[in-house]
């Protein structure tokens, strides 16, 4: 299908890419990421670009929050004292191996990459992806997310009973909650 990238004044770069996979036209402002608008190939580039334009100060508005967004964690991220990665990685996967061992969980592979929009996930095939960055945050938190992902080797959605099985795990009920509200102070920018 068709991509292009115009540059919108007050949006910067905007890629309109036709999809297969588009059902409607849609506009995705994520953080560290170029505006996007999908749309379906019944629609023209030059329909999408109107649309782009009823809908431009949405856009704009939701583009300043992302970008305010993007400060904030750059800002938290270079205010933490520099710990070498080779030394994140050992300890991101010493605590990942002793927090299953501690709670009987089982994983396959471990990643540790720097990401800029996920703190870890974990694949159906209980593959867990570690953030480096999660070497920055409180000791509490570190684990909160690495238990996170661990109890998605066993539930893979967020339902009650993954948020009980986590609760269970971090320390008791309205626990898991109450960890993923103070880890959302320290944002990457996007959804675990």
């Amino acid at each position: 299908m068709s991509t292009i990238t115009l540059n919108i004044a007050c949006l910067g770069p905007v890629i309109f890419a036709q999809s297969k996979r588009a059902k409607r036209l849609s506009i995705a402002i994520r953080p560290f990421r170029p505006v996007r608008v999908a749309f379906p190939p019944r629609i023209s580039h030059r329909k999408a670009q109107a649309y782009l334009q009823e809908n431009l100060i949405w856009a704009q508005k939701n583009l300043d929050y992302v970008r305010k967004i993007e400060r904030e964690q750059e800002s938290t991220l270079d205010a933490t004292p520099k710990i070498p990665p080779a030394t994140a990685k050992t300890m991101l996967k010493d605590t990942l191996r002793e927090l299953a061992q501690q709670h009987g969980f089982s994983y396959n592979r471990v990643a540790v990459r720097n990401q800029r929009t996920r703190w870890g996930s974990c694949s159906h095939l209980n593959n867990i992806n570690l953030n480096i960055n999660l070497v920055a945050l409180t000791s509490d938190l570190m684990d909160y997310v690495i238990l996170h992902e661990l109890v998605h080797t066993k539930i893979k959605s967020h339902s009650k009973k993954y948020w009980a099985e986590l609760d269970r795990v971090v320390g008791g009920a309205g626990m898991a909650k109450a960890l993923d509200k103070r880890l959302g102070r320290h944002r990457l920018g996007l959804q675990k």
